[in-house]
């Protein structure tokens, strides 16, 4: 009795889609314990679990849903998921889900893609809003886009507005180029660096082939017009020095003469 009521389980998983919410919510295991149905109850799926709501696909080894019309939705073990709604592709160690706030928290070993904008995102703890495509990233953070490579402990990447604001120990690679500061913050349509802080890198001058400063110790950016100036002064000192020497040699050789 006990085997025949584990099949029919599985079948109803399988083939019997539940309507919340006027969302139908799509789901499968290998084995579930739990009572489907239920408003209250909490309902574990084990073994290939798979999860599909609206705008949601998830597989890991357990899934749970649990509270009330299965508000929450928590994976764990080997998740991968799909937002379409945001069309996003992640996987990561554990992934919390509110369908009533549409907030996601995605945990260990967190690799993200935003599909869109072909930016990819790794870090150990991501939350995500998915009514204001915010993602606030912690932890050991590196965003990937075009020839950027941005590293810090905490990120700010809002989606809509394609703006990534970094701080903890921040760093831009761009192309040959670095660029650190206290606080980051990169536009990533333009490709626009605001530095603010203590701010320190270098660039890579492309017709000369060498690396030099592009901003100073005290956190001012160098403009175009001071180095030319302070390029001409070094050359008007470069004269004068060599100058002073002709003039002193003549000197002494007048000197040597009487």
């Amino acid at each position: 009795m006990m085997h025949t009521r584990r099949l029919f389980c599985a079948f109803f998983l399988l083939a019997a889609p539940v309507s919340l919410f006027a969302e139908k919510i799509t789901f499968s295991a290998d084995s579930m314990s739990g009572v489907a149905g239920d408003k209250a109850t909490k309902t574990a799926l084990v073994g290939h679990a798979f999860v599909k709501t609206k705008d949601m696909e998830i597989t890991a080894d357990e899934i749970t849903l649990d509270g009330e019309d299965f508000r929450f939705i928590t994976a764990i073990g080997t998740v991968t998921g799909k937002n379409s709604k945001s069309n996003l592709d992640f996987t990561c160690g554990k992934l919390s889900f509110d369908r009533t706030t549409e907030v996601a928290r995605i945990e260990d070993t967190v690799h993200l893609v935003d599909n869109e904008n072909n930016v990819t995102i790794d870090a150990q703890l991501v939350d995500y809003n998915q009514k204001t495509e915010i993602a606030v990233m912690q932890i050991s953070v590196t965003l990937k886009q075009k020839d950027n490579t941005c590293t810090s402990a905490y990120a700010l990447y809002r989606k809509k507005a394609q703006m990534l604001e970094m701080s903890g120990n921040p760093k831009i690679v761009q192309g040959e180029d670095t660029f650190r500061a206290q606080e980051i913050t990169l536009n990533l349509d333009t490709q626009e660096i605001t530095l603010d802080g203590r701010v320190s890198g270098t660039v890579t001058d492309s017709k000369k082939s060498s690396e030099s400063e592009d901003v100073v110790a005290d956190g001012e950016p160098r403009d175009d017009a001071d180095v030319d100036d302070e390029r001409m002064l070094e050359a008007q000192d470069e004269a004068q020095a060599f100058a002073e020497d002709e003039s002193e040699q003549a000197s002494e050789e007048d000197s040597s003469d009487e």
